[in-house]
């Protein structure tokens, strides 16, 4: 592979890992709705290069609020506010936040500021706390509604002013206006395959040494080695996609992650949600967080469909708690890691806000630092 000799080592018995696509009461899917969404242009090409994508563009998001028995569209639209029986106290607690930020301001001013200005102005960028920043954002009341009891059970956390980096929590801070599509400021897609982007797996491994089902025993990242099925092996370089600590036997102590449990359900009907809606979060005592229907996705043709539901779970490791102390922790491993070792994806960087394009991108970057 481009002269490189290279070994892929891969616990799971499959390339792919969660976007490996699946099959149950015969739907494809992907554990989690694995769309590519990215605002790169030239990662959509790449990729689109090897999976041909369609682009879904259309699809919404909506959040089940059971205080007011109603589904609302995600991010928070603000023709939504007036059919909310507390439209009153929202509305003043909007207009709170936006005379906050316009005290001292001349109109001259004024003119200039689009709401993300505004609320920058009125503190939530400089907010302490995940529960600070949103309530600045959008008000107390659609912060109990929408997001408190979300983020509490997404992240299985008793209270958000726990959470102190909140850089990765962009949907819904500025009320959404316009469009109800809910991307429509970056490129929304899915494979046309059946198999979804299996192919590019394939591809991608084509000529490499790959070990499946096959942990590595120990590491030696400071001398670039490994033990791996008994052998102590050495490499010029190593390209790493799991967690930090792994590779220093956790000697700063151990990253602390939130998983999923994934429920596959088929309904007898051929469809189950609106036509753009693709999946439903739930804000409120549910131990559920979202429900995805992947027809959407897939364009699967069947009398039935597919609905995957998910369960916050300490079973598997997949978000990386958006903690400052724990991504302090996470730099004393990158500190230890010598030239030539490369911690890239969601959990090799540690990084929640990490996605397929953010994972291909930081492949591409290694693979422009190797080619200097």
């Amino acid at each position: 592979m481009g002269g490189w000799d290279v070994t892929l080592v891969e616990a799971a018995p499959f390339l792919g890992a969660g976007v490996r696509t699946m099959y149950y009461g015969g739907h494809p899917h992907t554990f989690g709705p694995r769309h590519f969404l990215t605002p790169w242009p030239h990662i959509f090409e790449f990729l689109n290069t090897y999976v041909p994508l369609r682009r879904c563009a259309d699809h919404q998001f909506l959040t089940y609020i059971e205080r007011d028995q109603t589904f609302y569209d995600y991010p928070i639209h603000m023709d939504d506010i007036g059919r909310m029986p507390d439209r009153t106290e929202i509305r003043s607690e909007l207009s709170a936040i936006t005379m906050e930020a316009l005290r001292g301001l001349a109109p001259s001013e004024l003119a200039k500021l689009d709401r993300d200005q505004l609320l920058k102005l009125n503190g939530a960028a400089s907010a302490k706390n995940f529960e600070e920043f949103w309530v600045r954002s959008i008000g107390r009341t659609l912060y109990e509604k929408f997001v408190d009891g979300y983020s509490r059970k997404m992240w299985m956390i008793d209270d958000n002013k726990q959470i102190d980096d909140f850089t990765w929590s962009p949907k819904g801070v500025t009320i959404k206006e316009g469009p109800r599509a809910a991307w429509d400021t970056a490129i929304s897609a899915y494979p046309i395959a059946f198999n979804g982007y299996d192919d590019y797996f394939r591809i991608a491994a084509d000529g490499v040494a790959v070990h499946l089902s096959t942990r590595i025993e120990r590491y030696d990242i400071a001398n670039k080695a490994v033990v791996l099925k008994g052998e102590k092996r050495r490499f010029d370089v190593i390209v790493s996609t799991i967690s930090p600590d792994i590779l220093f036997d956790r000697c700063h102590g151990e990253l602390p992650y939130v998983g999923r449990d994934f429920h596959r359900i088929v309904l007898p009907v051929e469809f189950a949600m609106p036509e753009h809606v693709y999946f439903c979060y739930y804000a409120g005592a549910e131990q559920f967080t979202r429900i995805v229907e992947y027809k959407k996705f897939t364009l699967h043709r069947a009398p039935t469909t597919l609905i995957g539901l998910e369960i916050p779970s300490r079973n598997n490791k997949l978000y990386p708690l958006p903690l400052e102390s724990e991504k302090a922790k996470a730099k004393k491993y990158f500190d230890m890691m010598p030239d030539g070792v490369f911690s890239i994806g969601r959990a090799g960087s540690y990084l929640y806000n990490v996605d397929i394009d953010d994972t291909i991108d930081h492949a591409m970057k290694v693979a422009k630092a190797l080619k200097s």
